[in-house]
């Protein structure tokens, strides 16, 4: 079992594709962060969303966690509106 609460059905191959790295992480933390996130957010994603989400789903567990969690400040680089949204809903300031 993966974690996830929702189905697959519905989603492009893409999508399924990073539902399923989203739970797949490597670390439980980090599965539980970005996972649920995907759970309610991903078939609403845009196509630029999806490409910001699959490069950000290629950065250390450890980082993102240390990141999304505000242990680390994000660097210029992964700076965007999806990660600050990821942000806030960890946060409990969003859906």
């Amino acid at each position: 079992m993966t974690g996830s609460t929702r189905s697959s059905e519905g989603l492009n191959e893409r999508q399924r594709r990073l539902l399923f790295r989203s739970w797949h992480r490597g670390i439980r933390e980090t599965d539980l962060l970005f996972g649920r996130f995907a759970d309610v957010h991903i078939a609403d994603l845009s196509d630029r969303d999806l490409d910001t989400y699959e490069r950000l789903l290629d950065v250390p567990d450890h980082d993102l966690y240390a990141w999304v969690s505000g242990e680390l400040t994000i660097p210029d680089e992964y700076r965007s509106d999806l990660l600050d949204r990821i942000v806030r809903f960890h946060n409990g300031s969003g859906r």
